[in-house]
């Protein structure tokens, strides 16, 4: 998933996660939070769990234990050398999760296993980074939704948020490319115009509108004076992102 312009790692296409119980909502759960906050396509980040939708209301914890259905998903998501896959294992040994990084890795996809626990050796045959927060043991022995849990969610939110950074969704600490669908995320993209662009707040609601909900079509209209056309070819020319339109002194 990676090219440096419209996807997280340059030179990929899509970024999937995979996992069982907790580790498998976590991944599902970042992965639907990145259209809302990022205005991405609901496909280039995506989550899969074990025992699929069903999982993420009642536990189907059979299904972790077959690693052939972890590489039964990779094929069935269309997985190729051009997507990164994130194994999700708290204990570092889940069949599922496994299974799915060994058949990404045969598809030639780049791979990477979060667990928190020491990364045995013999991952090394099918995975590409390892990232393994420690947390010790959990306060109800084997309940790897507490600190585990929480450990993965943090570095979830890291890959994908720096992912996006990256991307150019991201200007200073403003999410420019959130999605205006609802009156809360009208007032914050109003409020990320009116930073940015250093106007008050009637003329950047008014941007706004004009700029069919886009916080970045809007900055440009107001800080370079153009009209929506314009507006939104120059940030096609730069790739969209908004700090290369705004420093170019064209």
């Amino acid at each position: 998933m990676l090219t440096s312009s419209q996807k997280p790692f340059s030179g990929l296409d899509d970024f999937f996660y995979i996992g069982a119980g907790t580790s498998g909502r976590l991944g599902v759960l970042d992965a639907s939070e990145c259209p809302a906050t990022f205005s991405v396509e609901p496909d280039m980040v995506q989550g899969i769990i074990a025992g699929g939708d069903e999982a993420l209301r009642r536990s189907v914890e059979a299904a972790e234990d077959k690693p052939n259905m972890g590489a039964q998903a990779i094929r069935e998501h269309g997985v190729t050398d051009r997507d990164v896959v994130v194994g999700i294992a708290s204990s570092g040994r889940t069949p599922y999760v496994l299974g799915a990084l060994a058949e990404a890795h045969r598809i030639g996809a780049k791979t990477v296993f979060l667990c928190c626990i020491p990364a045995a050796d013999y991952l090394d045959e099918f995975v590409d980074v390892c990232i393994a927060p420690i947390v010790g043991p959990e306060i109800i022995t084997g309940s790897t939704r507490l600190k585990a849990g929480t450990a993965t969610k943090l570095v979830l939110n890291m890959l994908s948020t720096i992912s996006m950074i990256k991307i150019g969704k991201v200007y200073n600490n403003l999410m420019v490319d959130l999605q205006s669908s609802n009156a809360k995320l009208i007032d914050r993209g109003t409020r990320i115009i009116m930073e940015v662009a250093g106007t008050d707040f009637g003329t950047a609601r008014e941007a706004l509108a004009r700029a069919d909900g886009s916080v970045k079509v809007a900055v440009v209209m107001l800080v370079k004076g153009v009209n929506y056309d314009e507006a939104v070819a120059r940030l096609e020319a730069q790739e969209g992102v908004l700090r290369r339109v705004l420093e170019n002194t064209s």
